[in-house]
């Protein structure tokens, strides 16, 4: 393969290592959360061509009418991740298609369904608030409370985003669609928008280079040239707790895959402990096991879901994955190793992986940890359709796939020095996360059952 077809981590492996073994001495890391955020929202983005850039619009706008309003800086950037993770509960293709009509159908679901996934990462805490809240109608002020406490006034911002940004189409141009996206919006003045944020749309409404930028193909860095964002430090235990969140929204997305990246991810750390990791290195790979998945974002539910085989379109769809996991985590310098090890867990040191067909010479240990910890979880996890496999079997799968030079044939050693060891320890984190998964689903319920959506 030419060297330019190489992922970029793996034509620089010398110096990331280099800059990776620096920061395993840091306790803290600089990153930004504009980085962070934008990263999901790309890759939720990607299930659809119909959905497009959609959280990246409804992000714009909300920033730019918060700006109109005169909110605070922080108010504004608030507004601004909130707008761009506002949908992150809608697991579906068609939940997310129904969401992009005008008229509401059931907004209330996605919108609890995010904020109760978001709020589990403390920094988020405000920024949840603001999504559960996001599609309640205004309805002449009775939408500025819910449940006997103040609505952000955030939350009505992206819902006049979002509403605003599902009437900009492809099909023609944008500065041709803002008089009746305004004039549409203005006739809902008051019941379903506050006024105030009304006034401040239709007081954009030639500022021409707003709605270009809105529509434009280069919004994200527009995006990244139009918002103040900040820079902030995090601690490795705090990202690994991000890295988390971005579990949940994962697996949380369907029952069938509820508890797999929590189970990769305590295998991995175990076997890196096993082969000579450090503390730190395994708070890295434990970020890898918790985000190797993170392009399954773009794959719809109903793929996911789906209990027989797959169509090859579907196949097809199934794969990128790996490709979606590998984009939304390169962009992130201090994580370099990361998103590395995440990313290639489908290679195989053969050649036959995907989506890079790289082979032994360009696997790191990290990544080859990565894909052993994959297969192992996946053999061995029960899922709702079938039952995990049983150790003989599992070691079989496991020795034909060294023999075939697919897996590093020691770390398949190891596994089967450790064997009770390593499904002990996955069984444990994966009946952790299930707990995680039910207690959602229960919050879940409680609060559409309650009618918290409603004035």
């Amino acid at each position: 393969m030419p060297g330019n077809r190489f992922p970029r981590p793996l034509t620089r492996q010398r110096h990331i290592l280099k800059r990776s073994k620096q920061l395993m001495f840091m306790q803290t890391l600089r990153v930004n959360i504009f980085d962070m955020a934008m990263a999901i929202a790309k890759v939720v983005d990607m299930m659809n061509t119909a959905i497009g850039r959609h959280h990246l619009q409804v992000a714009y706008l909300a920033y730019q009418l918060a700006d109109a309003l005169a909110l605070s800086d922080n108010e504004k950037f608030e507004i601004f991740i909130a707008g761009l993770l506002h949908d992150i509960g809608a697991f579906s293709l068609q939940e997310r298609l129904d969401l992009l009509e005008f008229e509401d159908t059931q907004p209330g679901e996605h919108a609890i369904a995010g904020s109760l996934i978001i709020k589990t990462f403390k920094p988020f805490e405000s920024i949840a608030k603001l999504i559960r809240y996001h599609h309640l109608p205004w309805r002449h002020a009775r939408g500025a409370f819910q449940d006997h406490a103040p609505v952000p006034v955030g939350s009505h911002i992206i819902h006049l985003a979002d509403r605003v940004a599902v009437k900009v189409s492809a099909d023609e141009p944008v500065l041709a669609m803002v008089s009746g996206i305004c004039e549409s919006i203005a006739k809902r003045s008051g019941e379903v928008f506050a006024p105030e944020h009304v006034d401040a749309l239709l007081a954009m409404r030639d500022r021409e280079y707003i709605w270009l930028d809105a529509a434009s193909n280069d919004i994200e860095n527009i995006l990244k040239r139009t918002v103040n964002y900040p820079s902030r430090e995090f601690s490795i235990q705090q990202l690994v707790e991000f890295s988390k969140l971005i579990c949940s929204l994962i697996d949380f997305k369907s029952e069938f895959t509820a508890t797999h990246s929590s189970g990769v991810a305590a295998v991995a750390v175990e076997l890196a402990r096993i082969t000579g990791f450090s503390r730190n290195e395994r708070r890295l790979i434990e970020m890898a096991g918790y985000l190797h998945d993170l392009g399954k974002l773009a794959i719809p539910s109903e793929i996911i879901e789906k209990p027989g085989q797959l169509t090859q379109h579907e196949r097809f769809v199934m794969r990128a994955h790996v490709y979606h996991t590998y984009q939304a985590l390169e962009p992130f310098q201090v994580l370099r190793l990361v998103s590395q090890w995440g990313s290639l867990h489908q290679e195989r040191l053969n050649g036959t992986g995907y989506p890079f067909g790289l082979n032994a010479d360009d696997l790191p240990l990290g990544a080859r940890i990565m894909a052993v910890a994959d297969v192992f979880t996946a053999l061995t996890e029960d899922r709702p359709y079938r039952k995990g496999m049983d150790a003989r079997n599992t070691k079989a799968v496991l020795k034909t796939m060294a023999d075939q030079e697919e897996l590093d044939h020691r770390l398949i050693d190891s596994v089967f020095r450790h064997y009770d060891m390593l499904n002990t320890i996955r069984k444990t984190a994966q009946q952790e996360a299930m707990d995680a998964y039910v207690a959602f689903q229960n919050d879940l319920e409680r609060s559409l059952k309650n009618g918290s959506m409603h004035v």
